[in-house]
């Protein structure tokens, strides 16, 4: 019975492979083989795993901020319609305040609301009108002198005026009205209010239009 002769790597010439008896060959093809497809997995398969966990993730990102997107996108009517509602209620609130014509009689009751409670007018002085975005403010410049309760009514006076009447106070004092010192302040003690109160109208559709044209020109020089 013949022996398989055993192979010996030592005993291999690797500068003549084809005299290799045929089971080196084979398996040095085989081995050969192995290394090709590893490098070639790894120069290949390995890079395009990384570039395709690199897509999953974006592929993640994008879907989440698609339904970040189309979240708003479904409460976008909605936001429109609420939008829409709130202007219309700013528009009924301003239809409230005085208009211009009716702003010099407005200046005239709130002089006469002062007078009526007993309150001296010293200084009523109404400055030029200042228009803003959609109204109108007018300061007036005053000085009055009048007790606490004749301020109290005429704060009250004020407010029950036909027109809804918005006053806003800028550098107000209120001081007692005697310079004596040690003077004793009762509720029926002169007090002087001086400042500059803000009573405000809504502006008319073509006063609006053109705040809006003077915005945009005024807009258009800034960028030149």
């Amino acid at each position: 019975m013949s022996k398989k002769k055993s192979i010996k790597l030592n005993e291999l010439d690797f500068n003549n492979i084809g005299s290799w008896p045929q089971q080196a060959k084979l398996g040095f093809c085989v081995l050969v083989s192995l290394l090709i497809v590893g490098l070639a997995w790894y120069l290949f398969v390995a890079d395009k795993r990384t570039e395709l966990q690199g897509l999953e993730r974006q592929e993640a990102d994008l879907r989440a901020e698609y339904e970040t997107k189309q979240g708003r996108a479904a409460n976008l009517e909605p936001l429109k319609q609420q939008l829409a509602q709130m202007e219309q209620q700013l528009q009924q609130m301003l239809r409230q305040l005085p208009s211009k014509t009716e702003m010099p009689d407005l200046i005239v009751d709130i002089s006469q609301t002062a007078l009526a409670t007993g309150i001296t007018n010293e200084l009523f002085q109404p400055g030029g009108e200042q228009p803003k975005e959609f109204y109108a403010e007018k300061p007036i410049a005053l000085r009055m002198v009048g007790s606490y309760h004749q301020f109290g009514g005429f704060v009250s006076g004020v407010a029950s005026l036909p027109r809804v009447v918005i006053m806003t106070m800028h550098d107000i004092s209120l001081k007692p009205r005697s310079k004596e010192a040690g003077a004793a302040i009762t509720p029926n003690s002169p007090l002087e209010l001086a400042g500059t109160v803000k009573t405000y109208r809504y502006l008319d559709e073509d006063e609006v239009a053109r705040q809006e044209k003077a915005a945009a020109s005024n807009g258009q020089k800034g960028g030149t």
